[in-house]
């Protein structure tokens, strides 16, 4: 049995695959950045402590995940990921591999990961050559869903945003203005709720005020992030993430804007990591290395 696995901080999509089809499963996420290999064993454990699926099966497992960009925090998945796939070959890598994978396949291009939090890479078809550095959802995260409530609550707190946006806003939090801030101060993280509000800002898209924030924070995830990249006026740009997803039209106007080639955009990037390591080249099971 093949595992393949896209783990996110709030979730994880896990594909099980092998000769009688493949098994779908989804289960909470983990982060090593906040999460020990005690607490990610324990999540682990639970999850599949219900389910028929036969873990000591397992031959090989792909795990791409939020927060493996050392090799530290990669340890730290293996080791709590092996005391539940015994008997796996397991190869635990970053995030951003995974979506160069599930976009660019074994070609070159420029890999986005915009959702809750953004990232972007320069993919030569086989590696990650360049990254320009992410500063998370404190100081960067361009273009994220964080980064666009940020703004959307500055301007609601401080009544920058016009009434008959705030009286709609009001309108959804049935606990009060107050309750906005009681959890961005007591989750940690609080990126994913914050994040929520990019559902709000979806519904009123066609709002000028929306729309300006929508353009001004995509284009400084493009201008700050992207267009650093050698050859990214040649090079196709794709996208992974919810938010890129939704708001395709909006980053394919501001890359056409700079002569820029827009890629593909998927929601997540688990099929295509399925199709990367079971697609066959020449008769044979394409490499994974």
């Amino acid at each position: 049995m093949k595992v393949v696995v896209d783990g996110g901080s709030t979730k994880a999509d896990w594909k099980m695959i092998n000769a009688e089809g493949i098994a779908s499963l989804t289960t909470k996420g983990f982060n090593p950045v906040f999460h020990n290999e005690e607490q990610i064993f324990e999540a682990l454990s639970e999850a599949f402590a219900d389910k028929d699926l036969h873990t000591a099966q397992a031959e090989q497992l792909f795990y791409y995940g939020a927060g493996c960009w050392d090799d530290r925090r990669k340890g730290t998945v293996h080791r709590a990921l092996q005391r539940i796939f015994e008997n796996a070959d397991i190869e635990v890598e970053h995030d951003l591999l995974g979506a160069a994978r599930a976009t660019c396949g074994r070609e070159p291009g420029i890999s986005c990961i915009v959702g809750t939090g953004s990232n972007s890479c320069l993919y030569d078809g086989i590696k990650v050559v360049d990254n320009i550095t992410n500063l998370g959802y404190l100081l960067g995260d361009e273009g994220s869903g964080t980064h666009l409530a940020k703004r959307l609550l500055r301007a609601y707190f401080y009544r920058e945003m016009p009434k008959v946006l705030s009286d709609k806003l009001d309108a959804t939090l049935p606990e009060g203005k107050q309750s906005i801030l009681d959890k961005v101060y007591s989750l940690d993280p609080p990126n994913a709720y914050l994040a929520s509000f990019t559902k709000f800002m979806g519904e009123h898209q066609d709002h000028p005020f929306i729309l300006r924030i929508l353009f001004d924070s995509f284009e400084q995830f493009i201008d700050r992030h992207v267009r650093k990249y050698h050859n990214h006026m040649v090079l196709p740009v794709h996208f992974i993430g919810s938010v890129a997803y939704y708001f395709r039209t909006i980053f394919e106007v501001i890359l056409e804007e700079r002569e820029m080639r827009p890629g593909i955009f998927i929601q997540k990037p688990i099929d295509n990591l399925v199709k990367f390591h079971t697609e066959q080249t020449n008769g044979k099971t394409a490499s994974t290395t």
